[in-house]
C-alpha cells in the first residue's frame, strides 16, 4: 500500500505510477499481442479484421470500463478520509452497479455489432471475421468488468501492485492459449478473441478469492448488499459521465473507422498497427494520469489542497518527460516496430504507419498534458468538465473523418488524433484556472480555522 497523502509528491506519485504503468502496459498488451500473433500467423485481412473492430469494442467495453474507475474515486476519497465503513459501502454498491451495467451492455452490444459493422461499410473481406471477433469479446464484457472494477478498487486503496501481479498472469495465459487456440485447433480470429476472454476471466476470479482473504474490510455480508439509492445516486453521478466521456471519444473513433473502411484494407491494416503500437506508447501519459486521480481524490478526502496543487506541477513534469522522448522514438524507429506485426515486407502499409508516426509522435507532450489536467479534475469530482472536453475530442475527430479524409486521403486521418487532443486540452484550460483559484481559496479557509483554534 502507498500512502498517497504523505511523503513527497513527485516521489509518491512515480512510485505510485510505476506498477500502474507495468499493469496497463499488459492490460494494453492484450490488444498489441492479438494483432501481432493475428498478423503473422493468419494474414493481414485477418489483422485487417481485427482492428476494423477497435471503434466499436472502445465504445462499449471502454465505456464499461471506465465507469468502473469512476466508481472507484469515492473510494479512494473516502480512504483518504480514513472512513472504513464508507470503503466497504461503495465497494458493495460499485458491485451492484457493475452487475447491472454488464448485463445490459451484454445484451445490446451483442445484439447490434453485426449492423453496426454494416453501417460502418466494413470491406467485404474483412466483416465476417470482425463479425466472429466481435461476438466473442462482446460475449465476455462480464470479465473486463469485473477486473476492472476489482483492480480500480485496490489502485483507489493505494495498491498497485496486486492488479499489476494479475495483469501479468492474464497476460501470459492470453499468449498461450491464443498461440494454441488459433496454431494448434486453427480457429483463426475466433481463437484471439476466445484467449482474451479465457485468460481474463481467470484472473478476474483469481482476483476476487485474494480479495476475499487478504482485505478484510472488503468482505462483505448480505446486508452490505442492502441497495442505498443515495449511495447509489453518488456512485453514478461520478461514474456515468466518465463513461460517457470515454463513449463520446468511441463515437469519434467509430466515425473515423467508417471513413478509414473507404479507403481499403491497407489503410485499415496501417491504422490498426500505429493504433495498437500508439497505445503502448502513451501508456505512461495514460498512467500518470489516472495517479493522479486517486491521489487527488485521497488528499482531497484528507483535505491536503496545496499537496495536490504540488503533485499536479510534479506530475505534468514526468508525464511531458516521458512522451516526449517516446514520441521521438516513434518517429525514428516506429517504421521498424511495425514491421514486427507482418507476414513479408508491406512497402503501401509501412509508409502510411509512418506519416501517422510523423503527426502523432510529435504530439503527445500535448496528449499528457490532457491527462493529467482530465484525471485530475476527475479525482476533485468535477465530471461537467471533462465531459465538454470529451465533446471538443468528438468534433474534431468528425471533421478529421468528413472534411480532411476526403481532401487528404490516410494523411487525414493522422491528423485526427492530434486535433483531438489540441481541442479538448483548450476546452479543460480555463476550468483548471478556476480549479487553482478555488484550491487556494479552500488552502486559505483551512489555514485560517487553523490559527483560530490556536
Amino acid at each position: 500500500m502507498i500512502d498517497l497523502t504523505n511523503g513527497k509528491p513527485m516521489k509518491v506519485i512515480f512510485l505510485y505510477t510505476i506498477p500502474l504503468l507495468l499493469g496497463n502496459f499488459f492490460q494494453q498488451f492484450y490488444s498489441f499481442i492479438d494483432t501481432l500473433i493475428v498478423g503473422k500467423t493468419i494474414s493481414v485481412n485477418a489483422l485487417a479484421s481485427v482492428g476494423a473492430t477497435g471503434g466499436l469494442t472502445a465504445l462499449v467495453i471502454g465505456f464499461a470500463q471506465d465507469i468502473t474507475s469512476g466508481l472507484a474515486i469515492l473510494t479512494a476519497k473516502r480512504y483518504g478520509a480514513g472512513d472504513m465503513q464508507g470503503v466497504t459501502k461503495s465497494f458493495a454498491s460499485g458491485i451492484i452497479i457493475s452487475l447491472g451495467i454488464t448485463v445490459v451492455f451484454t445484451v445490446i452490444a451483442v445484439t447490434i455489432a453485426y449492423p453496426l459493422l454494416v453501417i460502418m461499410q466494413t470491406p467485404k473481406e474483412l466483416i465476417h471475421d470482425s463479425f466472429i471477433f466481435l461476438e466473442i469479446i462482446f460475449a465476455g464484457i462480464f470479465s473486463f468488468v469485473g477486473f476492472d472494477f476489482l483492480g480500480n478498487t485496490m489502485r483507489a486503496l493505494g495498491n498497485t501492485r496486486v492488479p499489476l501481479f494479475f495483469l501479468i498472469v492474464s497476460t501470459v495465459l492470453n499468449i498461450g492459449l491464443e498461440l494454441i487456440f488459433i496454431l494448434v485447433f486453427h480457429m483463426g480470429v475466433a481463437g484471439a478473441g476466445l484467449a482474451t476472454i479465457v485468460a481474463q476471466t481467470i484472473t478476474f476470479i483469481t482476483l476476487y478469492i485474494y480479495i476475499y482473504f487478504k482485505f478484510p474490510y472488503l468482505i462483505l455480508s448480505r446486508s452490505d448488499f442492502k441497495i442505498d439509492k443515495k449511495e447509489i445516486k453518488q456512485l453514478l453521478s461520478i461514474s456515468m459521465p466518465m463513461g460517457f466521456q470515454s463513449s463520446i471519444i468511441a463515437i469519434g473513433a467509430i466515425i473515423l473507422q467508417f471513413m478509414l473502411n473507404t479507403l481499403g484494407a491497407d489503410a485499415v491494416a496501417a491504422y490498426t498497427v500505429a493504433g495498437r503500437i500508439e497505445q503502448i506508447a502513451t501508456l505512461p501519459a495514460m498512467s500518470f494520469g489516472i495517479s493522479l486521480v486517486n491521489y487527488t481524490a485521497q488528499n482531497l478526502g484528507a483535505k491536503k489542497y496545496p499537496r495536490i496543487l504540488q503533485g499536479v506541477k510534479q506530475g505534468i513534469i514526468l508525464s511531458v518527460g516521458s512522451s516526449v522522448t517516446i514520441g521521438m522514438l516513434l518517429v525514428f524507429f516506429g517504421k521498424n516496430i511495425s514491421q514486427l506485426f507482418m507476414n513479408g515486407y508491406q512497402p503501401k502499409i509501412l509508409n502510411l504507419v509512418q506519416t501517422y508516426y510523423y503527426f502523432n509522435g510529435t504530439m503527445y507532450f500535448i496528449l499528457s498534458i490532457l491527462f493529467i489536467v482530465r484525471y485530475t479534475l476527475q479525482g476533485l469530482g468535477n465530471q461537467k468538465a471533462p465531459t465538454i472536453a470529451g465533446i471538443a475530442e468528438l468534433i474534431m475527430r468528425v471533421f478529421a473523418s468528413v472534411v480532411l479524409i476526403k481532401a487528404f486521403g490516410f494523411l487525414g486521418a493522422a491528423m485526427a488524433n492530434p486535433l483531438a487532443w489540441i481541442g479538448s486540452t483548450l476546452v479543460l484550460i480555463s476550468t483548471w484556472n478556476l480549479t487553482i483559484k478555488e484550491l487556494k481559496r479552500k488552502r486559505m479557509q483551512l489555514h485560517e480555522r487553523v490559527e483560530e483554534m490556536e
